[in-house]
């Protein structure tokens, strides 16, 4: 169901960079601290393109097919494929990067493990994501079922997505945060802050 509504409202998703421009800022400076400075990344979920592209990412998985042509349009080269079954060599990536991605996953074990069979060793997982247990991930929770792209989406605390990390093989944790207003309002940027709890969004970085 996820696929459908993003096929059929990818124009609609893309838009809400724009409109919530100091919102996208502030999780792509989120981001950006763990962004190492060369190798073959790869972003699972990337959707329109607008996180791959500040850091140069040139690959990505997306299933849905017009999140995949308006990133492709963008110069992406995208594989339709889903984070469960990547189709990637063993031992080949560099670095993975998913941002607002694993609350719609069907299986995120498997999704980890998979990450964790193509990254080379000291290779780097990057998650980007809704934190739960934050006063705006409590709000998104609490209207989630009467949200277009949110409805039936399952979000995840920093810890529980570390648990499920570490089961997957990876290690040696780092997390930071931003967004601690209400994207709609925001005038500038917020500032990315050590830890989580407090930040709408958190960024979370592993270690294979």
């Amino acid at each position: 169901m996820h696929i459908e509504i993003f096929d059929r409202f990818a124009l609609e998703y893309d838009q809400w960079f724009i409109e919530n421009s100091f919102a996208y800022l502030s999780e792509t400076e989120a981001i950006r601290r763990f962004i190492p400075d060369s190798g073959l990344g790869v972003e699972i979920g990337a959707g329109t393109g607008r996180f791959s592209i500040p850091f140069g990412i040139k690959i990505g998985i997306e299933p849905s097919a017009e999140m995949a042509r308006l990133a492709q349009s963008r110069g992406l080269s995208i594989a339709r494929a889903v984070a469960e079954e990547l189709p990637f060599a063993d031992n080949t990536i560099d670095f993975v990067l998913m941002v607002t991605t694993i609350c719609f996953l069907n299986d995120l074990p498997a999704a980890f493990k998979e990450i964790h069979r193509v990254l080379k060793s000291g290779g780097r997982v990057i998650i980007g994501f809704i934190d739960r247990e934050s006063p705006l991930g409590k709000k998104y929770a609490a209207v989630k079922d009467s949200s277009r792209f949110y409805k039936g989406a399952n979000f995840y605390s920093a810890s529980q997505v570390m648990h499920f990390l570490s089961k997957a093989g990876f290690s040696d944790f780092q997390i930071c945060q931003t967004i601690f207003n209400d994207p709609k309002k925001m005038v500038s940027c917020d500032l990315v802050q050590e830890g989580h709890g407090k930040g709408g969004v958190v960024v979370l970085l592993g270690i294979k």
